[in-house]
């Protein structure tokens, strides 16, 4: 069982990007960003920051439920939280609507997207394809689609198996105590 997908931090963590990005980003940079603070946080504390689901698609790794909302837009009557702060894309950007508070990220978290937009911002959304295509995880599948689990992403560094099967079952765990007591 893998916990929910965690909207709020999603868009806490995006809008922590988009701001440090001057308040507008293109939308697969912010992706790529995201999929690196996400993948670091795996590797270092051995979870990751949203629970959201990773994808190697043609033009990098993503984060598909984070990539959907980008791409669906502000509905109607929607109240998601997303489309309060971060804007539909507009010539492939997407920007601050306003300020987001940032209480559901830890400091470290905070502190997390700081250092990979140091470290990463600077790089455009090709450069950034390029060092994603560097990590060890990283298949080439052509035109087509394949999920990227947890696993995936701890083997491949280096991350031995005992460890990285402890480390899902804890992942695990929370979620079943999430489904359980709601928390």
């Amino acid at each position: 069982m893998k916990p929910a997908f965690d909207k709020r931090k999603s868009t806490q963590l995006a809008s922590s990007f988009i701001k440090l990005g001057g308040g507008r980003l293109n939308y697969m940079k912010l992706i790529k960003l995201m999929y690196l603070a996400e993948r670091q946080a795996l590797i270092k504390w051995r979870r990751p920051i949203t629970y959201d689901s990773y994808c190697f698609l043609k033009h990098g790794t993503i984060l598909c439920s984070t990539l959907d909302l980008i791409n669906e837009g502000e509905q109607p009557v929607s109240n998601h939280i997303w489309f309060r702060y971060v804007s539909p894309p507009d010539n492939h950007e997407v920007a601050l609507q306003q300020e987001c508070p940032t209480d559901d990220l830890s400091e470290a978290e905070e502190y997390l997207a700081q250092e990979i937009f140091n470290h990463y911002g600077q790089f455009d959304d090709g450069q950034l394809l390029g060092i994603l295509r560097s990590l060890p995880e990283w298949k080439n599948l052509g035109d087509s689609s394949i999920p990227i689990t947890y696993r995936d992403i701890l083997i491949a560094t280096g991350i031995p198996e005992e460890e990285t099967s402890s480390i899902e079952e804890e992942i695990s765990n929370l979620a079943l105590a999430t489904y359980i007591f709601g928390c």
